[in-house]
């Protein structure tokens, strides 16, 4: 049984998928709104077990594609329609798209929890601080919006990724920042459970994935990516952490343009890979 057959269309489910191809807003122009679709495809080339694990996913949770969002790109719309897509899955994976679904996920995610029970981790290279709507500012109109600056973790900025006006901005609001060079002292399950803890007041957690928090070798697909960021093996075994806590089910993976992606479509298959990090991590809970 390959992954991909085993997340099939549903209306409701414990793991649930749902595209949200959002693309016009973002900084560097691309075709991200393909990537949903393809990324679905790469699950394909997976297995339904992990091995290290002796888990059959396909056993232990019960997997569906809720769909896509009809329009991505319309935050109050795609904030609404997450809303609902909310009530229809325990465990819920956003496929973006550029980072602006961040702040339509955590949103959706305010309709039915207060904002200052809400904790997000992000798993990036930039601090998205910046003014207006774009993929650079979903972290600064989630605050705008509510959202405690305390109760934001920041994991993976990378040196020469921002501007000092931003890093000063993350530090004003208080937010926790974990920069890309801890990893070199400390293992990703420790990073991960530093930020969870954290992060212990929050009733609710939000993983945002942007994939250009690993090396550009590792996501040649991610048009931020630098070199010198995290492997593909450190993302992993962080994402896995990470989803094994119960507060942990809502995630985006997202700054992934499959049309510019290697021939081996590297960075597809590793988000695929995320996607069953995450149902492993469910599955042991």
């Amino acid at each position: 049984l390959r992954a991909g057959n085993w997340i099939t269309k549903s209306d409701s489910a414990d793991f649930a998928i749902v595209g949200v191809g959002a693309s016009r807003s973002a900084l560097t122009p691309n075709r991200a709104y393909k990537t949903p679709d393809a990324i679905r495809e790469a699950l394909l080339k997976y297995s339904t077990y992990n091995a290290s694990q002796d888990i059959d996913l396909a056993k232990s949770l019960a997997a569906g594609d809720l769909g896509d969002v009809r329009k991505p790109d319309d935050q109050e719309y795609a904030i609404a329609q997450l809303s609902a897509f909310y009530n229809d899955a325990k465990t819920l994976v956003l496929l973006g798209g550029d980072n602006s679904v961040t702040y339509s996920g955590v949103s959706a995610l305010f309709s039915k929890v207060k904002p200052n029970k809400v904790g997000v981790i992000t798993l990036d290279a930039h601090h998205d601080l910046r003014d207006g709507i774009s993929n650079g500012s979903p972290i600064k109109q989630l605050v705008d919006g509510g959202l405690p600056g305390k109760n934001i973790v920041q994991i993976g900025i990378n040196d020469f990724a921002n501007s000092k006006f931003y890093a000063d901005r993350a530090k004003k609001l208080g937010i926790k920042v974990i920069h890309r060079n801890e990893f070199n002292s400390a293992k990703p399950e420790a990073i991960a459970a530093k930020a969870l803890k954290a992060l212990s007041k929050c009733t609710h957690i939000y993983l945002d994935i942007d994939m250009d928090v690993c090396d550009r070798s590792v996501v040649p697909a991610a048009p931020a990516a630098m070199p010198g960021g995290i492997s593909a093996d450190q993302l992993r075994k962080l994402v896995f952490r990470i989803a094994k806590d119960k507060r942990v089910n809502h995630v985006d993976i997202a700054e992934l343009d499959a049309t510019i992606d290697s021939l081996d479509q590297r960075s597809i298959r590793l988000a695929a890979l995320l996607i069953l990090e995450i149902a492993t991590a469910k599955a042991k809970q």
